[in-house]
């Protein structure tokens, strides 16, 4: 490991000149912004060096700044210095990509205290001066050998980042028409206005007129912008949205203020909007530390699927992938454990799942399991346990055994993991939304986003979706 030495105050001369260069960086730009409390968006945006503007104000200041502190801590005169104080004038931003050098050189030493003056510069790759001053520091008396500090490995992470992701993808797509059942709640009507801000739905609230109006006002929504069906009570605003689904006259459904049981029973009770296929839902998932959307499934839906369910179960999913614009999604079936166990029923539907999709019955993905949550989403612990999949440590799709597992993974990713989860209902003529009184306004907009990816996906499908549909 590299190692830095001082200069003892005996051992400084006038003249004496040290230098440092670094280039700043969009994650210096992130980082110094957090430090100085100098946060704009356009910094905390970074993609790329373009991404990030100049760095101004305290953040100018503290970065080229340290740079000069740094030179006088480890190079002149090194460790042990003891800052006294500095009078520095910054003369131009800094911007990401320029290469900054430092230079610190002596020019006054006093017996009195150890104390030394040291002139100081910094200059971009272009030669202009962008801090000049002088530092007053006390110099060491011993000298010191250490080895030099590695910084600290520090991660950013974004909530949101794949759900914008998402909406950037619906990005040009019409608004689809979307009923929105039983929005008697201030916190349902704002999501579904802020979707129709966003230009994601066109939304048609169906439900008690009076109910509705009164927690508009509360929220403070102009509901007369939008197409209101009035109806007595949640039943019959359930029942009537199915029939504008039936007709056509809505491309998705909205879960509102009523209880998730009562709104699915009144798709069901429509069969033109069923499909061969079992419905099911399925968890967006945005966690920051994953690299990519993971689709969790089936969460809300399905309390105890059989295998036959689970298989489309699975279907849906991929379809809903390939949607996502993932075209051959890895799906991982979850257990408590890796290896096929007769007395867990999950490990023994895994491998029939897999045997299925080996067969053809199941097209469109890469099938793996069974494989514990950890071996699904992280190739370190598959690795530790001479796992070698396509699958592991890089899942897609997670299917749960069933609705306990998958309601608390999801409520675990959410509350322990700074996830966000949106959800859609899939197996029914059009996508159906089910949101939460928790759900937060990116998630709401994510949910709506990926129904209207959904509703426009079966306008044209494409051929993937046509093949994985053959087999529902």
């Amino acid at each position: 490991m590299d190692r830095i030495e001082n200069r003892t105050f005996d051992e400084v001369r006038i003249g004496d000149a040290a230098s440092l260069t670094r280039t700043l960086t969009g994650r210096d730009v992130a980082l110094f912004a957090l430090a100085s409390g100098d946060i704009e968006p356009a910094p905390l945006r970074e993609g790329g060096a373009g991404a990030c503007q100049p760095l101004q104000g305290v953040g100018q200041n503290l970065w080229s700044g340290a740079l000069v502190a740094a030179v006088l801590e480890t190079e002149l005169p090194g460790p042990g210095t003891l800052y006294l104080g500095q009078t520095l004038r910054f003369g131009r931003p800094v911007e990401v990509g320029d290469s900054v050098t430092a230079t610190v050189r002596v020019v006054e030493k006093h017996a009195d205290r150890r104390r030394v003056v040291r002139a100081c510069t910094a200059l971009n790759q272009r030669g202009e001066t962008v801090v000049e001053g002088e530092a007053e520091v006390i110099a060491p008396l011993e000298r010191i050998s250490c080895e030099r500090a590695m910084p600290p490995e520090i991660e950013f992470r974004r909530p949101g980042r794949q759900y914008e992701r998402l909406i950037d993808l619906a990005k040009g797509l019409s608004a689809i028409r979307t009923a929105v059942v039983h929005p008697v709640d201030a916190t349902v009507l704002a999501g579904a206005a802020a979707a129709a801000a966003a230009g994601i739905v066109v939304p048609v609230f169906v439900g008690p007129e009076k109910r509705i109006r009164a927690a508009a006002k509360t929220a403070g929504i102009d509901v007369s912008r939008f197409e209101l069906v009035a109806t007595e009570h949640s039943h019959a605003a359930a029942a009537a949205a199915a029939s504008l689904a039936r007709d056509r006259k809505v491309e998705a459904l909205m879960k509102g203020s009523l209880h998730t049981d009562e709104f699915m029973a009144a798709i069901l009770d429509e069969p033109l909007l069923r499909t061969g296929r079992r419905m099911s839902h399925v968890f967006v998932v945005d966690a920051p530390r994953y690299p990519r959307p993971l689709l969790l499934t089936d969460a809300a839906v399905n309390i105890a699927p059989t295998l036959g369910e689970k298989r489309d179960i699975v279907l849906n999913a991929i379809d809903l992938a390939h949607v996502l614009a993932v075209p051959e999604p890895r799906v991982a079936i979850l257990s408590a454990v890796e290896t096929v166990n007769e007395k867990l029923r999950s490990t023994l539907d895994a491998a029939a799942l897999c045997k299925m999709a080996d067969r053809g019955q199941i097209c469109g993905a890469i099938l793996d399991g069974p494989l514990a949550f950890d071996n699904a989403v992280s190739a370190e612990a598959a690795s530790a346990k001479g796992i070698v999949s396509p699958v592991a440590g890089r899942a897609d799709i997670l299917v749960v055994p069933d609705i306990e597992a998958g309601n608390m993974l999801a409520k675990q990713l959410e509350y322990l993991a700074e996830a966000q989860v949106a959800g859609v209902v899939l197996g029914a003529r059009v996508p159906v939304i089910l949101t939460s009184r928790a759900d937060k306004t990116l998630a709401r907009l994510a949910s709506c986003a990926v129904a209207r990816l959904l509703a426009h996906a079966r306008r044209t499908p494409a051929p993937a979706d046509a093949m994985v549909a053959s087999h529902g």
